[in-house]
């Protein structure tokens, strides 16, 4: 199960999720210099994925509130090869339907949550880069940036001030 390949070897992966719509110029800041973006559904426009776009090549699947004939392009996971890793991707890590580990994946990106954290079990980088779109609750508006050394993936959270 592998997905579409980068053309160049990323160094630096940009992650989002959550916009619902808003494309906030602070996520494209903290998103700039990026090889390549994730984008981990609830996208909410394709307006989203065009600025995005206009900053490094992008990766998106289809979260529980994209609706629309503009989603049938967007599948419900992606199995993305960044140099010489592969990422996993999918919205609601609750979805999970594989051991990513023992698939060979280096990390799992995933949003729904809204909430932005970085874990690491069994050797995977498990990357929830929050919610970058409208504010929920008082959690923190926020990408992730994921490094690329080799195979290993390291990454941080990166809290947007609004």
């Amino acid at each position: 199960m592998r997905g579409p390949r980068t053309r160049r070897h990323p160094k630096v992966i940009g992650a989002i999720s959550d916009t619902h719509g808003l494309m906030r110029p602070q996520a494209l800041a903290a998103l700039a210099g990026s090889d390549l973006i994730v984008h981990a559904g609830d996208i909410g426009t394709p307006d989203v994925l065009t600025a995005l776009t206009a900053i490094a090549p992008v990766a998106a699947v289809r979260g529980n509130n994209d609706h629309g004939a503009w989603t049938r392009q967007l599948t419900d996971t992606a199995a993305v090869q960044v140099g010489d890793a592969w990422v996993y991707v999918l919205h609601d890590l609750q979805d999970l339907d594989l051991d990513p580990a023992a698939a060979g994946f280096a990390a799992v990106i995933a949003g729904h949550s809204h909430r932005p954290g970085i874990t690491k079990r069994d050797g995977v980088l498990y990357v929830n880069p929050g919610s970058a779109g409208a504010r929920r609750f008082h959690l923190p508006i926020a990408v992730a940036r994921l490094h690329l050394r080799g195979v290993t993936l390291s990454g941080e959270v990166v809290l947007l001030r609004v």
